[in-house]
């Protein structure tokens, strides 16, 4: 199935708590993936090709919430990027640049079935400690939906930078570039 925007066409069924774990993200994961990115961001639209390319680029930067054999919950895709950049909304990138500084946060989303259960904290935190293990001095990510308090309490802080001045436009006016320094 090829995910063409709208509301989700195929609903993700009833949450059972027992067994929910952060997993690397596959291939079959990405439908259900398009479709909580719908209802978590339904202003920054970006479709599944989107993630696939990210997949692509760099698997061991998307993981996935799911119990065994069920569908994902949540999502997070990461990558390395350049700082004080960020990739337009919805396009597809050809290659981790070369001269990449810090790891990305592209996305992290959770279907609201599962909101509230710490699962945020406990990826971010894997990945920073991926990230720091690989030698990359910080994390960044563009906060949305006035979503800068809640990458705050994760050790995030919000950083102003005239390089990314124009491209926050594109992603609403309470978009927020914000960085975690991973070498304190």
């Amino acid at each position: 199935m090829e995910f063409q925007g709208g509301p989700a066409e195929h609903p993700l069924p009833p949450l059972s708590r027992t067994g929910l774990r952060w997993r690397l993200m596959a291939e079959a994961d990405l439908d259900a993936v398009a479709d909580i990115a719908v209802i978590g961001f339904p202003d920054h639209f970006e479709g599944r090709d989107c993630f696939e390319n990210r997949l692509a680029l760099n698997p061991s930067g998307c993981f996935v919430l799911a119990d065994e054999g069920g569908p994902p919950r949540g999502y997070l895709v990461a990558y390395p990027w350049r700082a004080a950049a960020a990739p337009a909304l919805n396009t597809l990138i050809e290659a981790i640049p070369a001269d990449a500084e810090v790891l990305y946060l592209h996305d992290l989303a959770l279907h609201p079935d599962v909101r509230g259960g710490g699962w945020s904290q406990i990826i971010v935190e894997r990945l920073a400690d991926q990230a720091r293990a690989a030698g990359w001095p910080a994390l960044t990510l563009v906060a949305v939906n006035n979503a800068a308090p809640f990458w705050e309490r994760r050790g995030f802080a919000v950083v102003d930078s005239r390089a990314m001045t124009a491209k926050l436009a594109s992603y609403g006016p309470d978009a927020r570039y914000m960085v975690r320094d991973l070498t304190v």
